[in-house]
């Protein structure tokens, strides 16, 4: 038997022991709940102009009565509610009904300042402090976000021209936020303008998210759609995501604060997916990734229009892991490079990293994927310290824009050792049978 089919056999029987495939069968329908009350009973109300932070949260504030007594439902009507960031409460289902729009406010002042989440050591952008998200929920159990396609709006080019002119006090929120909670569910929404992610689970087990459209300019700075951060037993089904930067990332905490922290993502699975990234990954691995990401299973899904399709992101001073990954049925259309690995990727929250952390990226399965107008294949690129090692790549076609031409360099390989099988265009060398030319060199 070829070596690279025994490697397939063998890394999909591992993916399979461990769980990870029936991540989204455990996802349910959001339950009913026995008691609800109307945000326009706190006197709320839905011009898009009048301030609604404190309507939201006395209502929240109400409803924490109801957690023992089978929870309850805050109902969002069609109107446009502007409000300031607030916090939910477990045994929650927030609610909003069709035409029902979020709306963020601008002024910075509606939002709650933060300390730094703990496996991260500063802010996304600067150091010091955050912004809090407009919807977050701390050590929550139960708690859902869903409606009758209701939209939250971030509105947020306030932050994206602040950023650019570097005028930020402290790092941008994100519109949705969970800290250190499970059973949580986000469904039947549409989220727009997001000032930096879109949803962020971060130190949460068992998080459903299920038919949501996110949505920002091509053009918005650093803008992530779904980030399962320190998190596991993630499901992400059925959504369409369109940022300016990543759609998906996966992450786990920033060199020696999350190898401190040490808070793996594990067991995710993200099928049913359409993604666009204009300047970045439709799915992405790191760089964040200091905690550790393993055991997740993409399938099904739809790139197109984005600068790199599938990214695995680490550099020196990381640590951790980026392992046990099986990427399936991709159909990549417009994208700049299928695949990338960059072992010399993103920067350093401070001084304080171990330049002799370096992470380990093993086991990779990508196959079963065809992609139209491809400018470059594979760019895998690995470190001395630590090769990227056990790349796996079967059953993948891709069409070349530049193919046949006398530039064509569709494939660019380093400090990588893998194997394929059907593969076109043809893989480097390094990817034509697992014994590469590192490996060789290394035996002698």
């Amino acid at each position: 038997m070829p070596v690279a089919l025994v490697l397939l056999l063998a890394l999909s029987c591992l993916i399979q022991s461990n769980g990870a495939g029936n991540v989204c069968d455990l996802g349910r329908r959001p339950s009913s709940r026995p008691h609800s009350v109307s945000i326009l009973e706190f006197g709320a109300v839905g011009d898009g102009k009048t301030l609604n932070t404190l309507a939201f949260q006395n209502a929240v504030f109400y409803l924490k009565s109801f957690a023992d007594k089978g929870g309850a439902q805050l109902y969002v009507p069609p109107g446009r509610w502007l409000t300031g960031s607030f916090n939910l409460t477990s045994h929650l289902t927030l609610f909003l009904e069709k035409d029902a729009v979020i709306l963020a406010s601008q002024d910075p002042s509606h939002w709650q300042v933060a300390d730094p989440l703990p496996s991260y050591g500063r802010g996304i952008d600067l150091t010091g402090k955050r912004y809090m998200s407009l919807i977050n929920g701390y050590m929550l159990h139960d708690v859902v976000v869903t409606g009758d396609n209701g939209t939250i709006d971030g509105q947020g080019l306030f932050w994206w021209d602040r950023f650019n002119s570097h005028s930020l006090k402290y790092s941008r929120p994100h519109l949705v936020e969970f800290v250190s909670s499970e059973n949580v569910i986000v469904s039947n929404l549409t989220f727009l303008n997001a000032p930096e992610y879109t949803i962020h689970s971060v130190y949460c087990s068992h998080v459903y998210i299920h038919r949501v459209t996110a949505n920002t300019s091509p053009e918005s700075p650093y803008t992530v759609g779904i980030v399962p951060d320190s998190s596991d037993n993630v499901c992400i089904q059925d959504s369409t995501i369109n940022m300016g930067y990543d759609a998906i990332s996966l992450k786990s905490g920033w060199d020696e604060y999350g190898i401190s922290y040490a808070r793996p993502t594990a067991n995710v699975q993200i099928r049913g997916v359409h993604l666009r990234a204009a300047s970045g990954s439709s799915i992405s691995f790191g760089s964040e990734m200091s905690g550790g990401i393993s055991d997740v299973v993409v399938l099904d899904a739809y790139m197109h229009n984005s600068l790199s399709g599938i990214a695995f992101r680490t550099t020196k001073g990381r640590g951790g892991y980026i392992k046990e990954i099986d990427v399936s049925n991709i159909h990549m259309v417009n994208v700049g490079t299928a695949f990338l690995a960059n072992g010399s990727f993103g920067t350093h929250p401070d001084s304080g990293f171990d330049e002799n952390a370096f992470p380990l990226v093993s086991h990779i399965r990508l196959h079963d994927i065809v992609g139209e107008n491809i400018s470059i294949a594979g760019d895998f690129f690995g470190t001395e310290e630590s090769p990227f090692t056990s790349v796996v790549l079967s059953n993948i076609s891709l069409s070349m824009t530049n193919s046949g031409s006398p530039d064509d360099d569709s494939w660019r390989c380093l400090y990588v050792e893998g194997s394929s099988e059907s593969v076109v265009p043809e893989p480097c060398y390094e990817l034509m049978s697992f014994e590469s030319s590192y490996g060789r060199a290394e035996a002698l």
